[in-house]
């Protein structure tokens, strides 16, 4: 009885063993099987041009697809502006505004005028990142001021300061336009992917009413209208001034990169995501629908959610678009010792050189 029941144990644990070995020769890690068709994936529209009529063609086909890819634009709707509080500095006054973006959304921005200006003057529309609107505009609680003050948040404000007029743009999924959730931008992608709409499409929806608001303003040169962004911010920047003409200069902290290094690799919100959009291209390619309109990208050497050394890859696959339309002087990077953050050390510089001071 001892021996059969010796023996027993023995072959179990024998089988144990045995179906422990056989599982590590068995995947079940989902990730590693979508890893191994990301290594053999081909963007079907990366860019490749070799003479700039290449590039147009190949801007012509590229455009439609990645507008496509954001999601179905709303019906238009009849320009409308609610004028609210009004803020006033010895640099600037600050109005509160409502821009109608759909039939039952209003985009709320902060409209910066600076004073003692002549003349038509350039705008810089600024979005912000995922800290929310108040750590980029000065204000909200002592750890928020704390944070914009720290990381250089308060760009719409800077440039304000420095002569031109911003709209510090609140975007959708923070502050006032959230629901009662604690991921705000979740529920904003959930909804939006299973109607057809994606968070970056709909922000760069909000963005061409803020050019439309823009280009009724006598104070603005309509001509000279570009985009800034921090992370969140450099993430709708970026896509903004792909697909909207009308932005003539782009300045991305904290965002550019590789999609296969950054957003696909490691954790990020979910309102990051386009669907299928690694199918057509990456983030240089985005980038090339830009091209030659003058772009700044920011980033920190330290960011750990955009790798640098990624982010200077991106950036070199940037610049040949560039060398092609021999517009290499529109493009220019400041990569600085620093976290995830913004950096004033170009901007001004690159303002004046292409807007003007």
């Amino acid at each position: 009885m001892r021996f059969t029941r010796f023996l027993f144990i023995v072959l179990t644990i024998l089988w144990a063993g045995s179906v422990h070995a056989q599982s590590d020769d068995i995947n079940s890690k989902v990730f590693l099987q979508l890893q191994s068709e990301l290594e053999d994936l081909n963007p079907k529209l990366s860019w490749s041009a070799s003479n700039p009529e290449e590039h147009e063609a190949w801007r012509k086909e590229f455009k439609p697809k990645l507008k496509e890819l954001l999601g179905r634009d709303p019906e238009p709707v009849p320009l409308e502006v609610k004028w609210e509080e009004e803020f006033e500095t010895d640099k600037f006054i600050r109005h509160k505004i409502y821009v109608r973006s759909e039939e039952n959304y209003w985009i709320p921005a902060y409209y910066y005028v600076p004073k003692k200006i002549e003349g038509k003057r350039p705008a810089v529309i600024c979005f912000h990142g995922h800290s929310g609107i108040y750590p980029y505009i000065r204000e909200g609680t002592e750890a928020e001021k704390k944070k914009g003050e720290e990381h250089a948040l308060d760009y719409a404000v800077h440039f304000a300061e420095h002569g031109y007029i911003t709209v510090a743009v609140v975007q959708r999924g923070w502050n006032e336009t959230r629901h009662e959730t604690p991921h705000s931008c979740e529920r904003l992608s959930r909804a939006g992917f299973l109607i057809g709409r994606t968070p970056i499409g709909m922000r760069c929806w909000d963005g061409s009413r803020i050019v439309d608001f823009l280009e009724t303003r006598e104070e603005v040169d309509s001509s000279h209208i570009g985009a800034a962004g921090l992370s969140g911010g450099g993430t709708t920047t970026l896509f903004f001034a792909a697909i909207e003409d009308r932005i003539q200069l782009g300045m991305c902290a904290g965002y550019f990169c590789t999609f296969r290094d950054s957003i696909y690799s490691i954790h990020h919100c979910i309102c990051n995501c386009v669907p299928h959009l690694m199918e057509y291209g990456e983030m240089s390619d985005v980038g090339a629908l830009i091209a030659p309109r003058p772009f700044l990208v920011i980033s920190g050497d330290q960011d750990k959610i955009f790798p640098i050394d990624a982010t200077k890859k991106a950036y070199q696959d940037l610049s040949k678009v560039y060398a092609l339309l021999d517009s290499s002087d529109h493009l220019d990077s400041d990569f600085f010792e620093g976290v995830h953050e913004w950096s004033n050390r170009k901007t001004l510089p690159f303002l004046a050189a292409h807007f003007g001071e």
